[in-house]
C-alpha cells in the first residue's frame, strides 16, 4: 500500500487548479537532456501532483522536437507513481464531437523523426506494447471526467502522427478506413517511453476538430482548433480535480497489469554485456534493477 504522485503532462494552462496548495517550479536535467520546462510540485486534496507543460510554456516547442525520453525520465525521477497525458486531438468519428474527450486505450504510432526507446545497443530492452495503457487509471480518469460534466468515450485507438502539418484528405479517409478514433501528434512514443519506465500511463484526448474528413464541417485550423482548446483546457481542470478526490479516498497499490515491473523480463542484454553509459543513464527509469 501506498500513496500517489500523480505526473500530469499537458498544456501550460493546467496547473491553473483551484485549490492547489504548496506549488512550486523546479527545473530538473536529465541524462538525456533537458525537458519542455520546469516542473511545477503542487498537492490538492492531499495527493501529491507534478505539472509538466509538454510543449513548454506559450507552447513553443514543437511535436517532433519535443525531447520525450527527458519528459519521462524526469517524471520517474521525481518519484511519480502515475502519469496523465492530456493533449488535443481531432475526430475521426461523428459521434465523437469537439468538446468531448476520449479516454483511449490503443496507440498507432506513425510518427517517424522520434527517439523511440531509452534502450538500445549496449542495453537492448523489448517492453510489451499490447495493451499501452494502465487500465485502472483509465478507468479512474473516465469516471472523474463524467463527474465534472464531460462527455467522456471510454477507448479508442489514437493515431500519432509526425506533423506539425494537419492530414490531407486523402490521409484523413485513409485513417477512418483503418478505424482509428482520434488523430493527434504527441502520445508517441510518450506512451511507449513511459511504459519502459514501468509508469502507469492513460492518455485524455480532448477533441477540437473532425479533422478534415467531415464534409459539412469546416477544414480543421489553427483558429477553430485554438477556440475549442481554451474551453477544453476548462473541462480538464474539472477533470482532474475530480480525479484527485478520487485518488485521495483510496490508498495506492501495484496496477492490476504490474506495469511497475514491467522491465522484469524486458532487458536482454546480460548484465556483463551492458554499455556502462547507456546503463547510468538509465538511473531513473530502470532504478528498481539498478
Amino acid at each position: 500500500m501506498g500513496s500517489w504522485k500523480l505526473g500530469i503532462i499537458g498544456g501550460s494552462g493546467l496547473y491553473d487548479i483551484e485549490g492547489v496548495t504548496d506549488r512550486r517550479e523546479e527545473f530538473i536535467d536529465t541524462p538525456w537532456g533537458k525537458p519542455s520546462d520546469n516542473l511545477v510540485f503542487g498537492k490538492l486534496h492531499g495527493v501529491e501532483l507534478v505539472f509538466l507543460p509538454r510543449h513548454g510554456k506559450g507552447h513553443s516547442i514543437s511535436p517532433s522536437d519535443i525531447n520525450y525520453r527527458a519528459n519521462i525520465d524526469v517524471l520517474k525521477r521525481v518519484g511519480c507513481t502515475d502519469l496523465l497525458s492530456v493533449s488535443a486531438c481531432g475526430s475521426m468519428k461523428e459521434d465523437y464531437a469537439p468538446g468531448e474527450f476520449v479516454v483511449v486505450d490503443q496507440f498507432i504510432d506513425r510518427t517517424r523523426n522520434r527517439i523511440k526507446s531509452f534502450f538500445g545497443s549496449g542495453c537492448v530492452g523489448h517492453v510489451s506494447m499490447a495493451y499501452p495503457v494502465c487500465e485502472r487509471l483509465a478507468s479512474l480518469v473516465s469516471e472523474s471526467g463524467r463527474k465534472a460534466g464531460i462527455t467522456v468515450h471510454e477507448g479508442g485507438s489514437y493515431l500519432a502522427i509526425e506533423g506539425p502539418q494537419f492530414s490531407t484528405l486523402a490521409e484523413s479517409r485513409l485513417y477512418r478506413r483503418w478505424g482509428c478514433d482520434v488523430i493527434g501528434m504527441t502520445n508517441m512514443p510518450e506512451a511507449s517511453l513511459a511504459r519502459e519506465a514501468e509508469l502507469p500511463y492513460a492518455t485524455v484526448a480532448m477533441v477540437t476538430d473532425y479533422d478534415c474528413w467531415h464534409s459539412d464541417e469546416e477544414a480543421v485550423s489553427v483558429t477553430n482548433v485554438l477556440e475549442v482548446m481554451h474551453a477544453n483546457v476548462a473541462r480538464a481542470r474539472r477533470m482532474i480535480e475530480e480525479l484527485v478526490k478520487l485518488l485521495s479516498s483510496m490508498e495506492r497499490t501495484d496496477s492490476p497489469q504490474k506495469i511497475e515491473y514491467g522491465l522484469d523480463y524486458a532487458i536482454v542484454t546480460a548484465l556483463d554485456a551492458r554499455d556502462p553509459e547507456l546503463w547510468n543513464k538509465l538511473d531513473a527509469v530502470a532504478g528498481r534493477l539498478h
